[in-house]
């Protein structure tokens, strides 16, 4: 990572490195978790690192992880219907399909009234519970920066591959109210942003 070689550099988004810190932040909010259900994209292959991680967390606590596989946007309402009937709370891995569908994932989460975890705060904005990850604007940032030293001579291989420097906390409070659920002042302390 410090020095990659050949005309490889640039960011990492440590979305997976994040995982087990996004399932305890989920159990501050809803701390009677004890089934929890995960949201994955089957084609995408870090999702199984992620369902590793959080079943690694949450088995010591007792509370049990079940998988629920979409690999398509028609799989989305039949999983969480399924979902529904035998969880506490979401986590869904956040990628490109889950992004995509991150509005109707909400509408039908809130509907059963799961709550929600998320890696970037774009899934808290149209409705997510909450979302813990890399701040995304000061990552492109970054990135503008690497192309400027590219530009003027530096050497891609030579430049580190940069680890995230700033993760923003995110919670929408009109969900956590929607589901009956009250956040702990010192989360509402700690977080970056409060959607109300």
């Amino acid at each position: 990572m410090a020095r990659p070689g050949g005309n490889v550099t640039g960011l990492s988004a440590q979305n997976v490195d994040l995982t087990g810190k996004r399932f305890e932040l989920l159990r501050e909010i809803v701390p009677v978790l004890r089934r929890l259900a995960v949201l994955f994209n089957g084609n995408n292959p870090t999702s199984m690192t992620e369902i590793d991680i959080v079943r690694t967390a949450a088995s010591p606590l007792g509370i049990e992880v079940s998988a629920s596989e979409i690999l398509g946007a028609e799989d989305i309402a039949p999983a969480i219907a399924t979902i529904a009937k035998q969880a506490d709370a979401l986590f869904v891995v956040g990628e490109p399909l889950t992004f995509t569908h991150r509005t109707r994932i909400n509408t039908l989460a809130l509907a059963a009234r799961l709550p929600t975890t998320y890696p970037t705060r774009g899934y808290v904005e149209v409705g997510g519970l909450m979302s813990y990850g890399p701040n995304f604007p000061a990552s492109f940032r970054r990135a503008a920066d690497y192309v400027h030293k590219i530009l003027v001579g530096a050497k891609a291989g030579d430049l580190p591959v940069e680890q995230p420097t700033r993760y923003d906390l995110v919670v929408n409070l009109t969900t956590a109210k929607a589901l009956g659920l009250t956040v702990p002042e010192s989360f509402l302390l700690r977080a970056d942003e409060v959607i109300e």
